[in-house]
């Protein structure tokens, strides 16, 4: 997987660096998320990795599935990626894309898991912390787990805040045992 993603990022930072300075940030959002959906779907990708096919004819397969949600610009950069044989990075590169993306609009994406439902009252607050501790605007999204005890585990990118019981008790069981 690790390898995908370095092939990846050269592409995705192109795309980026493009959708940055053309001022489309959103609009190459969605034109990867499509083609890197599209690309997963298991006949797609079948077809995609054919050596039967030309990659002209891999890049206008997933065009053709794709539609109207590829501008001029997205149909080159698919074109690019199939002359290179690297359709299969798409997800890969979508990705990245995203992650250079947030970095650049300072947002991250938080997913916070509880054990019981939010309010949104709760929600507010601690997206409100979330945002001061983080330095960013906070995406967030919520789910239950039922298997919490109680409080919550926050996850942000590469971090992860667990202020759930389960946590605090493991904590408070290796301090006793160090």
């Amino acid at each position: 997987m690790a390898e995908l993603s370095t092939l990846a990022r050269p592409y995705a930072k192109a795309a980026f660096e493009f959708a940055r300075d053309a001022s489309s940030l959103a609009e190459w959002s969605t034109m990867l998320a499509t083609a890197a959906q599209a690309s997963q779907q298991d006949k797609l990708a079948e077809l995609l990795s054919s050596p039967a096919l030309t990659s002209a004819q891999q890049a206008k397969t997933l065009a053709d599935v794709c539609g109207d949600a590829l501008n001029d610009k997205g149909l080159n950069f698919i074109s690019a990626l199939a002359d290179n044989k690297r359709l299969a990075l798409l997800p890969y590169i979508q990705q990245q894309f995203e992650l250079l993306r947030s970095q650049q609009e300072q947002r991250v994406d938080v997913e916070v898991i509880s054990a019981f439902e939010l309010t949104e009252q709760e929600q507010a607050r601690l997206r409100e912390a979330l945002t001061r501790k983080l330095s960013r605007e906070v995406d967030m999204q919520s789910r239950v787990d039922a298997g919490l005890l109680g409080g919550v585990i926050v996850r942000a990118g590469d971090t992860v805040i667990d202020g759930s019981v389960r946590g605090r008790l493991t904590k408070l069981v290796d301090a006793i045992n160090h």
